[in-house]
């Protein structure tokens, strides 16, 4: 896109301001007529930078809302299975998990069917909130059964990933997970922790993570907000 000299200027100045922090991740811009008064420009000339910034993903429009910062969303490449400490990390943002329960109990039918093991085995199971930069993106809790890795049962998993976990103190690599998604709506005690609206969009992934061997090692459900994860997969046709 060619811009004029003055559209230019604008758009250098409000990248500038999108670098060092005027408007973060999630933030609305002031109006078009404010902005454009302040940058002394026509809102021709304005949209005409703020259309460059949004082809660069810099920005996002809503016909109805106006001008926005896009939010930082959690998302794994396609067909590639990443923690989300990896997610985190690959994005050049700070992981963070608080415990919320760390307990042995016993299997239910279905999970003793899922992970292969006896009814009634007992397992780990692990409910923590996740978050990227101190803000709460999803409700984690996973299952493992405790004869193929008991030292999660004790072991320190806050700010921790459980991938990371599993194969440098239990000698457990996950190798596939079995991962499905669907759509939901939070409610009272999911929409305070992940501090967002009673009845807010939020996205579950189940999953069934295995061992390079076919051994299943975990169970784990995944409550994101709707807003901060997304998920891709690459779809091929059959010959």
């Amino acid at each position: 896109m060619s811009l004029s000299t003055a559209a230019s200027q604008a758009y250098d100045q409000l990248t500038h301001e999108l670098d060092v922090g005027v408007f973060v991740s999630g933030a609305r811009l002031p109006g078009e007529r404010e902005l454009a008064e302040r940058l002394g420009i026509s809102r021709v000339t304005l949209r005409a930078a703020l259309s460059a910034l949004e082809n660069e993903g810099r920005l996002i429009r809503s016909a109805q809302r106006g001008w926005f910062v896009p939010a930082n969303v959690l998302g794994e490449p396609p067909s590639t299975l990443q923690s989300f400490t990896e997610m985190a990390r690959a994005r050049g943002l700070h992981p963070t998990a608080r415990v919320l329960n760390q307990e042995v109990r016993t299997a239910t039918l279905d999970e003793a069917e899922r992970l292969r093991i006896a009814p009634a085995s007992p397992v780990i199971q692990i409910n923590r909130l996740r978050g990227m930069d101190g803000t709460p993106v999803c409700f984690d809790v996973v299952v493992v059964p405790e004869q193929r890795a008991p030292e999660l049962a004790t072991a320190v998993l806050d700010d921790a990933s459980l991938y990371e976990t599993l194969r440098e103190l239990c000698g457990v690599t996950i190798y596939r997970s079995a991962y499905s998604v669907t759509a939901a709506t939070a409610d009272a005690p999911l929409a305070k922790l992940l501090k967002t609206a009673v009845g807010a969009a939020i996205l579950i992934g189940e999953e069934v993570a295995y061992t390079a061997e076919g051994v299943p090692v975990l169970l784990g459900v995944n409550k994101y907000r709707g807003d901060a994860y997304r998920f891709q997969a690459d779809l091929f046709r059959r010959a």
